[in-house]
């Protein structure tokens, strides 16, 4: 389980870093809080941010469930292709937008297996 719980905090870890590059995109822009539009590059950080919160809510837990039926290394791989598939995503959408598929494809991907994993454990345990 420790490979799956260095995922998990990776996540956690990547989760923050965006929000420190949010700060860091708030103070080159000169916006203040509470606005939230005006600078590009601080509403492209704060996409990307909001958008893998957005996805950490469901990816937490299916890691930990499909770890809990299914050899770790496996769970923990289809976790690295989630924390790879996050950074393609931050770094597209903050340069180009429309070029977000492939890390968002991956990140998209990486939960849906985890799911379908969890949900496979759980039912060969029921019966």
């Amino acid at each position: 389980m420790p490979l799956i719980e260095l995922i998990a905090l990776l996540a956690v870890f990547q989760y923050l870093f965006f929000g420190y590059l949010v700060g860091g995109q708030r103070r080159d822009s000169g916006l203040k809080a509470p606005t939230m539009t005006g600078h590009d590059g601080f509403e492209r950080m704060y996409r990307v941010q909001m958008n893998t919160l957005e996805c950490i809510v469901a990816f937490l837990p299916l890691l930990f469930l499909a770890g809990k039926y299914w050899p770790p290394v496996l769970v923990a791989l289809v976790g690295c292709v989630y924390l790879v598939g996050r950074t393609i995503y931050c770094r597209a959408y903050f340069k180009e937008p429309s070029t977000r598929g492939l890390g968002f494809m991956l990140t998209l991907a990486s939960i849906a297996l985890l799911f379908v994993l969890a949900l496979l454990g759980l039912i060969i345990a029921l019966f």
